[in-house]
């Protein structure tokens, strides 16, 4: 079910608590939601994700998401590649390169090998070249297409010494470090015009409209999760990555999907030894065949099909 549309109340705490109160049934959801991550009783557990990760993301991050049965006939058909920023928007950095042209070429390595190993998924680009596409089309350019996956990527920026991967789903922020990343990632807006009536009275500087419109797209959080592990281990063993962990805030780019959807953060263009791996087409096609490889996994996990 589509979330409806928010109208953000003014921001005194009284009338945020009745806000919330009113939608408590969303809480309720994403509780139940949140019941799934635990593994049955005499599971393993696997190994806690993300040393520089909150005590809150290391419980959600210990914990390994197994997969549902499949349904039956179920075949994921459409992929959204999303680059963030692009255009106007370079976002964050480093002392030689942009996120809008790292991102866009690990999307690019990406769709590649989805196309040449997986020819019966189609694959939607939000932008194959240098433009500006504002948050709220490239959502919605995964909803025209009934997407059954959005996958987002960008590069991080820091103070000195934060270093690693990130991987991010919609859900409520567990720490300003995690409201920080959301706010920045979601500053574009105001670039945009009339950004206000296309985000239902959202301001990206508002800790309180993180708080409330990251209650929604309970319906995805599973799942989302589910393939933020598997790009998690993939960065962690394959790639090799140092890894920060599992992490949920309230992006808008993910808020308006309707699909499991998850953002990636490749790395800090502020840390010269990162900025010189993504600068690197190589390091750029081991990010991209990280997240290929989690992809693959959770498609067969969700059809329950043999691994290729």
């Amino acid at each position: 079910m589509v979330a409806p549309a928010l109208v953000f109340p003014p921001t005194t705490d009284v009338r945020i608590i009745a806000f919330l109160v009113a939608i408590g049934y969303q809480l309720s959801a994403v509780s139940s939601s949140v019941e799934l991550l635990k593994p049955p009783r005499n599971s393993k557990l696997s190994q806690v994700i993300g040393d520089s990760a909150s005590s809150d993301d290391k419980k959600a991050n210990g914990q390994q998401l197994t997969a549902s049965s499949p349904e039956k006939g179920y075949r994921l058909r459409t992929v959204v590649l999303d680059a963030g920023h692009g255009g106007k928007d370079i976002g964050c950095q480093g002392d030689n390169v942009h996120e809008a042209d790292v991102s866009l070429a690990i999307i690019k390595d990406l769709g590649r090998q989805i196309e040449e190993n997986m020819p019966g998924v189609r694959i939607i680009y939000t932008r194959k070249t240098n433009v500006f596409v504002e948050l709220a089309e490239r959502a919605a350019i995964a909803n025209r297409n009934h997407a059954d996956l959005f996958i987002s990527v960008h590069c991080n920026a820091g103070p000195r010494g934060s270093h690693g991967t990130e991987v991010w789903t919609m859900g409520l922020h567990k720490s300003n470090a995690n409201l920080g990343v959301a706010q920045r990632e979601n500053s574009v807006i105001l670039q945009e015009k009339n950004y206000q009536q296309h985000y239902d009275g959202f301001d990206p500087r508002s800790p309180q409209s993180h708080i409330l419109f990251s209650l929604f797209q309970s319906a995805y959080i599973t799942n989302s999760l589910r393939f933020a592990q598997r790009i998690d281990r993939q960065f962690r063993t394959s790639v090799g990555r140092s890894s920060r962990g599992i992490k949920q805030a309230g992006f808008l780019v993910l808020w308006k999907s309707t699909m499991p959807s998850v953002l990636v953060e490749a790395g800090f263009l502020t840390d010269r030894n990162e900025e010189n791996y993504l600068d690197d087409k190589a390091g750029q096609h081991a990010i991209a065949h990280g997240i290929y490889q989690a992809f693959r996994q959770y498609k067969h996990d969700l059809e329950g099909t043999p691994a290729e």
